[in-house]
């Protein structure tokens, strides 16, 4: 398990921080005591807009290393370490390097939750979910997730996609699992700035499939009832083409404005339904990504572990078996729905599904996991109405 963040964390130029630290504490400090470590990075590169692109990249990886790792650090080196004493332990004792600040003598770390740096309760709920293979799951989410990119078909396919990355600087490869992707082997590229505006949506590999489990298929017409900012309802306008039609649902209205915008961009037909769909209107294939308590994506925030309350998990069961039925009520008859969520508990997948009204039947679910598929972690329920 150590291994992944030694890898890693051994590229960094840690001697950038040199003359930054007595600035650098209070900033480690703030993201320990609760606020977000990408805000406060933020603050603190406007603070310091003269940083080399070295110094930069140090500062970042050591707030984001520190908030992250805590509970590891706080293992080798005393739960009473000041914040610059665990940046201290994480240059030399994860990164392998010399400290830029005195740390105590190291202790042996064993067990499992401190050396993935987990709160106990994350911990708890990986076992509960994966048993046996909780540590192996925990591990990746400790490293920061690729760039997926899924070319948008309407415009280009995933092959013209990448030659036009190429001759702009930007490396990719196919992805295994979803069929119009594309991973990133260039390093921190600026996408904002390449020029090609709805060419491509940036989307995690899992995800994607997510969409494509919809089968939507040409002409059909396709209901995206928790739609959000959209991406998935862009992927499923691409399936259904010019013929087709994507109806989008939620109660952020001003997420669906930016799918509005989304939508233009990306030369597609998508119909804003604003917080709910209206009741008589019936679909081939409805898609219910439902709010969930994004434990599969932990990869993607290193320190979100530390500010969640797990207590707030506990009226979502309820809240996404309620818009699973609202979805069925819109399927016609043979036609599809996919539940989905970026979680891996149990209680907001498998038991959410369990016990489906007279009619429907559970036809499959499958689960990606960053471990095994290098995804982040998703979970999805096949569901059919009998015709």
């Amino acid at each position: 398990m150590s291994s992944i963040p030694e890898a890693r964390l051994r590229t960094v130029p840690w001697h950038a921080l040199e003359g930054l630290l007595d600035d650098l504490g209070p900033a480690l400090a703030a993201t320990l005591a609760g606020k977000a470590a990408d805000r406060t990075l933020d603050r603190f590169l406007r603070d310091h807009r003269l940083l080399t692109t070295e110094g930069r990249a140090a500062c970042a990886e050591a707030l984001f290393g520190v908030s992250l790792w805590r509970r590891r650090l706080r293992a080798l080196v005393g739960a009473d370490a000041t914040p610059l004493q665990l940046l201290g332990a994480l240059v030399r004792d994860l990164a392998g390097h010399p400290p830029p600040t005195a740390t105590p003598d190291p202790r042996s770390v064993t067990d499992w939750r401190d050396l993935a740096s987990l709160p106990d309760w994350l911990a708890d709920e990986l076992t509960q979910a994966f048993a046996d293979d909780a540590t192996a799951v925990a591990a990746p989410l400790n490293t920061p997730g690729p760039i997926f990119l899924r070319a948008n078909t309407v415009m280009n396919t995933r092959e013209q996609l990448a030659d036009k990355l190429r001759a702009l600087g930007v490396d990719s490869i196919p992805t295994a699992l979803a069929r119009d992707g594309l991973k990133l082997t260039t390093a921190r590229p600026n996408l904002l700035g390449l020029g090609l505006d709805g060419a491509f949506e940036v989307q995690d590999e899992g995800s994607q499939r997510l969409a494509e489990l919809v089968d939507a298929r040409a002409g059909s017409a396709v209901l995206d009832l928790c739609a959000g900012a959209g991406g998935k309802s862009l992927a499923l306008a691409a399936h259904v083409g010019a013929t087709g039609t994507v109806h989008a649902a939620d109660v952020d209205l001003a997420r669906l404005e930016r799918l509005r915008h989304r939508a233009t961009k990306a030369h597609a037909h998508v119909v804003i339904e604003g917080a709910t769909c209206r009741p008589s209107l019936k679909f081939d294939r409805v898609l219910v990504d439902a709010p969930c308590s994004e434990l599969g994506v932990l990869r993607r925030g290193p320190d979100v572990r530390w500010r969640l309350n797990p207590a707030d998990f506990a009226p979502l069961p309820a809240l996404q078996r309620t818009l699973l039925e609202r979805g069925l009520s819109h399927l016609k008859p043979a036609g599809r729905l996919v539940y989905a969520t970026c979680t891996f508990r149990r209680a907001e997948n498998e038991a959410v599904v369990h016990d489906l009204p007279p009619g429907f039947t559970l036809v499959e679910q499958h689960t990606f996991r960053t471990d095994r598929d290098g995804t982040d972690c998703f979970y999805a329920a096949i569901i059919e109405r009998k015709a």
